[in-house]
């Protein structure tokens, strides 16, 4: 189960809207060391949850390459999610209801803030490595541009200084099937399910590509109904509103959408430059949402910035599920490149 963070005082949002408090759940696993050098900080991605041991289970956990065997790990629920932290389907304290559509806007500057109250709430100084994979990437550089001192070293995974056209476009086409759905409107928590059914698979194309649908969804016979493709696209679909909330969907894609680490700097290139951690940047070869152009130009904007992919056919998802070559990108680049173990 996880832990509860209260933070009982107004949160400014950068819309000028506030939050009266808020909560964010998280987990921790191991114990810090002496001079708290060995805090992990993970950030996930759009729709994943604070435990981070099971949904990255590659990574986390007993002999892995976060190990709570010499590691203190922290992950946190983002705001707006619907597993645990203050989101759409939270109580209104101004009307004693859940927020639903009258969910303030966030934007992923807010939600690194967010994480960096819980940071001075653990009391920790410095956190040696702060990892994200796309929008959890997003949040590490957000944050560690907020907080230049805040980081040892942060690796953003198939993520983006700045949300591209592309990826807006491939969100909003998500939200235009929510916003189909007619029970949207309605203010209750399966209100756009059936939306959000469609917005997943939607979503499963540009997690994936062209390649891997091949491979793992092509008939190997002459039928002309009944495809492969179409039931895995409608199983995907299903298996995600059994897990998660159409109103937390709406609010965490528009907050991706907002992403511009440059917003409020006189450029992308000027707020990069204020990251004082060594910065490594991984992208995934066949990755069609956040192509390895977006992380090499993370890398070469920073002034500790290096850059490393991995060599996947999963497209995108490829952090999630390219387990041992994601390790054996980082801990070569710890050991070769920073001549520095990453486990104590």
């Amino acid at each position: 189960m996880p832990e509860i963070y209260k933070h009982k005082n107004d949160f400014i949002l950068e819309s000028g809207e506030k939050l009266p408090g808020f909560e964010l759940a998280y987990h921790t696993y191991g114990q810090r060391n002496a001079d708290q050098s060995n805090v992990i900080w993970i950030c996930h991605a759009l729709t994943a949850n604070s435990d981070a041991a099971d949904w990255w289970e590659g990574l986390v956990g007993d002999g892995k390459l976060f190990d709570p065997a010499s590691h203190f790990i922290v992950c946190a629920n983002m705001l707006g999610s619907c597993y645990g932290s203050t989101g759409p389907l939270s109580l209104n304290p101004a009307t004693g209801k859940p927020y639903y559509s009258d969910f303030p806007f966030l934007t992923t500057r807010d939600m690194a803030l967010a994480f960096d109250k819980l940071r001075q709430h653990l009391g920790i100084a410095k956190i040696h490595i702060g990892i994200g994979s796309s929008m959890g990437g997003q949040q590490v550089l957000e944050w560690a541009i907020q907080q230049p001192e805040a980081f040892e070293n942060i690796i953003p995974v198939a993520s983006n200084s700045r949300m591209s056209a592309w990826a807006i476009a491939l969100n909003a086409t998500q939200r235009m099937a929510i916003e189909a759905d007619p029970t949207w409107p309605e203010k209750h928590p399966q209100a756009g399910k059936n939306g959000l059914r469609a917005a997943r698979a939607i979503g499963m194309l540009s997690y994936r590509n062209y390649q891997m649908f091949q491979t793992t969804q092509q008939e190997k016979d002459n039928r002309v109904d009944d495809f492969h493709a179409d039931s895995y696209q409608r199983y995907q679909g299903e298996k995600f509103v059994r897990r998660f909330n159409a109103h937390s969907y709406w609010v965490l894609s528009k907050a991706m959408d907002s992403h511009n680490v440059g917003r409020g700097f006189s450029s992308i290139d000027a707020a990069l430059q204020r990251i004082k951690a060594n910065v490594l940047a991984i992208g995934v070869t066949s990755d069609i949402l956040f192509p390895t152009s977006e992380q090499k130009f993370i890398a070469a904007a920073t002034k500790n910035g290096a850059y490393c992919e991995i060599d996947s056919d999963y497209g995108h998802d490829g952090f999630l599920v390219e387990y041992a070559r994601l390790r054996k990108v980082i801990e070569d680049h710890f050991y070769q490149r920073m001549n520095k173990k990453l486990c104590y």
